[in-house]
């Protein structure tokens, strides 16, 4: 076919010669079509003008145009389609021929494939039979198979093996639950298996609530074993310190024949110790502590994908458990519950340490963590309060102890109780405040008890408990039974009281903190000066009466003298300081001033009786013609009496207390002679009677050295030194030339116990029975005047001094 170019599109020329303006709209409206333009715009515009007959005008001339155009194009290509037909009417033969030659062959096809198709439909049929009967053997297997896998599960079931009825459920619901032919058993699985699975989530959960409730039972006998295998061992250790301190004493005081033996004690394995942990699923038949519940919910949880839902409910519980574990009875005293109280929050953090290590993640350590942080903070808070209560030292103590026995034993499992042992600390000086308030009451009611007698002790067991027990013993030989003592049955009672102090407030800051035994010494510093010697002080201010009272309250504070050092020892030793280290400082005598007032008051009481005696110096002869040659009669009985005193008191005090109260009573003597001769009891005296007096003091002079095999040498000499004024007063008044007195060389070695005032005094008085200075003399004149110039002399000096 001949083909054309295509003309471009012109808009059709006029030769109409009429309005120029419908021309132009004309034109613009034949190019717009023939360029394939929108003609809305006409369109809009016709109609605005309100002229659409003048656009249909221009519409139905182009039309026109066009249709002449579409006569040319097909009168040029007229030839063309007539080939084509012609070309189409050759064809048509051909197609004939081939129609029936089809149709034969269609024929032939008909008669040879009929057999074959029947042959063919009985094959499909046979086939299709085939396949159902292998379709009804399959479906017969997996039913059975079912059947035997819901078999097993509801045996499982009934057995309450409940994970390997899960088992049997996923393998049902994986394997055989979309292959089910039935839909009735489908229908059925799809609504008994959630069922089963509720019902084995019911029922686990019920264990794991009885669970629950067992092991809070399990966790206060838990808590309790623990501790107590924690004090058994803590006892052990004291056994084994106590048996070293005997054996340092044993050294120390270097004693023979010695035997010592070092014990192996199998030590006791820990509750909760990582070794040896022969239990299935935390099971511990020797403590009946079972976790298998626990970890049989938590495994079948895991199997049911609802793990992280009873982690959350499993915490959730015990923190609920452990709240409930803080609570305090207010209807019993926290005294009676400290340990039901304490074993059971320990109980329970055993457990909770044993689930962490073989849980398999069931809790974490953060969650143990921070419940132990609330019980710390609870336990802390209680302790507060209930300390704060507390009037008596021992309850505390109990308190204490268990508290540090709570914290050893969870310690050992690796909580820190750091705040709990700050709280026990921070009561330290209460409870020393307590103690020594006890003791005070203890103290007292035992020297309100006191006899003032020596104690007699008939058994040997007698004297190592009241005597070698607190190590005040003066000689390591045992004496002979009955045994009299030198001390009053006060002196053990307080030794038993101070002793029970010191290891009470060892207890206390032991376990706890630091043992410090400058802490030790403090407190028991304070009980001696403070409370020992206060009541003693008390007693001998209102209750002592009598000489032999004062002395065996003396005897007393010689034996707590002893007594002190063996206190020092002895918190030492608990202290776990060496001996060594204690006695190498001396130590002043906390009862010092209980011992003073004690040797005062003695002093004092034979002063008085002494006083009595000396009142008889008031028959002395002042004048006498001759000298007294066997002492004047004051001077005996004092004498006597002293005598007499020493016999008894040497039994009874230490040879030291005996000669500071000889020497004080000595003193007091040779003061009373001196103030009798300055006094105006004496107007005046002579040389003879001046010469009595010199016989008395040697009367008194030889009682010192009669002294002698009880003190030391120079014991006896301080006994002779208190005599020392009114020896150098006779001395001077007897010397040849007094005047020597003014010599500062001389006086300082011969008269320094000597007052010039009282010299001076007594000079003036010295007169002889003519009026003559130093008496009568014979033949002697000139030697007489000497010194009666001599004295004379010392006499002005003296006054001008004065």
């Amino acid at each position: 076919m001949k083909s054309t170019r295509p003309r471009r599109k012109m808009a059709p020329a006029t030769a109409d010669a009429g309005d120029s303006g419908e021309k132009l709209e004309q034109l613009l409206i034949s190019s717009a079509i023939c360029n394939g333009e929108d003609l809305g715009p006409f369109v809009r515009k016709a109609f605005a003008s309100g002229r659409p007959e003048t656009l249909l005008h221009h519409l139905r001339h182009f039309s026109r145009s066009k249709e002449s155009e579409i006569e040319e194009v097909c009168k040029a290509h007229y030839q063309d389609f007539i080939l084509a037909v012609d070309d189409l009417r050759s064809l048509l033969s051909d197609v004939d021929s081939l129609k029936s030659s089809l149709y034969d062959s269609n024929s032939r096809l008909q008669s040879v494939g009929g057999p074959l198709l029947s042959s063919l439909d009985s094959f499909v049929e046979a086939q299709n039979v085939s396949k159902n009967v292998d379709y009804a053997l399959q479906s017969v297997t997996l039913c059975i198979k079912l059947m035997e896998l819901c078999s097993r599960a509801n045996h499982h079931l009934s057995n309450g093996s409940f994970y390997m009825a899960l088992k049997c459920l996923d393998s049902i619901e994986n394997d055989f639950q979309d292959k089910t032919p039935s839909f009735t058993l489908k229908k059925m699985l799809e609504s008994k298996i959630p069922e089963i699975r509720s019902h084995i989530e019911r029922k686990i959960s019920k264990e794991f609530g009885d669970w629950l409730v067992e092991i809070r039972v399990v966790s206060r006998n838990l808590g309790q074993l623990a501790i107590g295998q924690a004090s058994a061992a803590r006892q052990r250790a004291e056994d084994l310190r106590t048996k070293q301190r005997q054996a340092e004493e044993q050294s120390r005081l270097s004693l023979r024949d010695c035997v010592y033996a070092l014990e192996d004690d199998e030590e006791e394995e820990g509750l909760g110790g990582y070794e040896n942990e022969g239990y299935s699923y935390g099971n511990n038949s020797v403590l009946g502590f079972d976790l298998t519940p626990l970890y049989r919910a938590y495994h079948i949880h895991q199997t049911l994908g609802l793990e992280d839902r009873f982690k959350q409910y499993y915490f959730e519980n015990r923190k609920l458990q452990l709240t409930s574990d803080f609570q305090v009875s207010s209807m019993t005293p926290f005294l009676e519950s400290h340990q039901t109280f304490f074993a059971q929050i320990a109980g329970f953090f055993i457990v909770e340490d044993r689930i962490l290590r073989t849980g398999g993640g069931l809790i974490s350590k953060t969650e143990v963590e921070n419940l132990w942080e609330t019980a710390v903070s609870k336990m802390c808070s209680v302790l507060e309060d209930q300390f704060s209560r507390m009037q008596t030292a021992n309850h505390l103590l109990l308190i204490k102890d268990y508290v540090s026995l709570l914290g050893v034993t969870l310690r050992r499992y690796g909580y820190t109780v750091g705040a709990l042992l700050d709280v026990l600390s921070k009561h330290r000086d209460k409870y020393h405040e307590l103690l020594l308030s006890d003791c005070r009451k203890q103290i007292s009611e035992a020297l309100a008890a006191d006899k003032f007698e020596q104690m007699l002790m008939k058994k040997e067991y007698e004297y190592s408990m009241n005597v070698l027990s607190f190590q005040i013993q003066t000689s390591d030989i045992i004496p002979a039974f009955p045994y009299v003592a030198p001390f009053s049955s006060t002196v053990p009672d307080c030794c038993r009281i101070v002793r029970s102090f010191i290891e009470d407030s060892v207890s206390f800051m032991s376990y706890g903190e630091q043992l410090d035994f400058y802490n030790v010494k403090k407190y028991l510093d304070r009980l001696l000066s403070e409370v020992l010697d206060g009541a003693l002080l008390k007693l001998i201010s209102s209750s002592v009466h009598g000489v032999s009272q004062a002395m065996q309250v003396a005897a007393n504070m010689a034996v707590f003298e002893r007594a002190c050092d063996f206190f020092f020892r002895h918190a030492a030793q608990l202290s776990g300081i060496p001996l060594r280290m204690v006695e190498k400082g001396k130590r002043q005598f906390p009862l010092n001033k209980s011992r003073d007032a004690a040797e005062e008051m003695l002093s004092g009481m034979l002063k008085t009786k002494v006083d009595g005696f000396m009142t008889l110096i008031e028959n002395v002869n002042w004048m006498t013609d001759e000298p007294s040659q066997g002492g004047n009669e004051y001077v005996n009985e004092v004498l006597i009496y002293l005598e007499t005193l020493v016999s008894t008191a040497q039994q009874i005090l230490p040879p030291q207390v005996l000669k500071r109260v000889l020497q004080d009573v000595l003193s007091h003597i040779s003061e009373k002679i001196v103030d009798t001769l300055l006094g105006d009891l004496v107007k005046r005296f002579n040389v003879n009677a001046i010469i009595g007096l010199d016989v008395d003091i040697r009367l008194l002079e030889s009682f010192a050295d009669n002294l002698a095999p009880l003190f030391s040498e120079g014991d006896a000499n301080q006994l002779k030194n208190a005599l020392a004024e009114s020896r150098q007063l006779i001395n001077l008044l007897l010397s040849s030339h007094p005047e020597n007195f003014l010599n500062p060389v001389i006086r300082e070695r011969s008269y320094n116990a000597l007052d010039y005032r009282k010299v001076m005094t007594i000079s003036e008085k010295l007169r002889d029975p003519s009026d003559r200075l130093f008496g009568t003399f014979g033949s002697r004149g000139a030697k007489q005047n000497s010194k009666k110039k001599s004295l004379d002399a010392l006499i002005k000096r003296l006054r001008d001094v004065s």
